[in-house]
């Protein structure tokens, strides 16, 4: 017997004629006081996420190529990294087309090693799409996928992230019980309340050490 599995019958053989104690949980400890109707969350999440430097903006699923496209403009950013193969990249890389757009638009479609000087030296912005929004603390959900990889809302210094308005839930207990995260969870699942920032010497607030200086986010209203 390996030493893993001799520790193991040890730690399953010390429970025997023991009795299980019941889980007096109470979900409304983490619930009832984070919870708000349903008209408030928009507005919560944006107030905590620009109390901390976050950019939010209110747009719908139609306008919000055209105002995202504005936005770079006004920060002369002509480079953003998107992810072309989900719904979001398609349809910005449709509205730059058929606007004429001078935008440059990279795609993550290559290891890291082949162009990590072009990512961290080269790449201004980038724009992903998120798993949803958490009212009782400003949050953004962000849950890395092979078409969005972690870098790309960690390296450039402006992060774009898109989030759907019936998406953002009252609680982070409430996300995990809808989306039923017990069930599986990837490597990386990300809370983000704003941009990076760090106070670690002198105790000087400073943003961007971390990860992005900027961080914008669209809130897409379903209609």
């Amino acid at each position: 017997m390996s030493a893993k599995a001799n520790i193991l019958a040890k730690l399953k053989n010390s429970l025997a004629g023991t009795t299980p104690i019941r889980d007096e949980f109470d979900e409304s400890l983490v619930t009832q006081p984070w919870s708000y109707p349903a008209d408030q969350r928009i507005a919560r999440l944006r107030q905590l996420m620009e109390a901390v430097h976050g950019e939010t903006h209110l747009t719908s699923l139609a306008e919000w190529p055209a105002l995202l496209e504005r936005l770079l403009g006004e920060r002369g950013i002509d480079r953003l990294l998107v992810a072309p193969s989900t719904p979001h990249g398609q349809q910005f890389s449709a509205h730059c087309q058929q606007a004429g757009s001078p935008l440059t638009l990279k795609a993550y479609d290559r290891p890291i090693e082949e162009w990590k000087a072009e990512l961290f030296d080269a790449t201004p912005a980038s724009l992903t799409g998120t798993l949803g929004g958490i009212a009782a603390t400003g949050s953004l959900i962000l849950w890395p996928t092979r078409e969005e990889p972690r870098l790309m809302s960690l390296v450039p210094p402006l992060h774009i992230a898109l989030l759907k308005a019936s998406q953002v839930y009252d609680n982070f207990y409430e996300v995990q019980q809808k989306m039923q995260w017990s069930a599986g969870m990837p490597t990386n699942a990300l809370l983000v309340s704003g941009p990076s920032k760090t106070a670690d010497i002198e105790q000087v607030l400073a943003y961007g050490a971390h990860g992005p200086k900027d961080l914008i986010v669209l809130i897409l209203e379903d209609a």
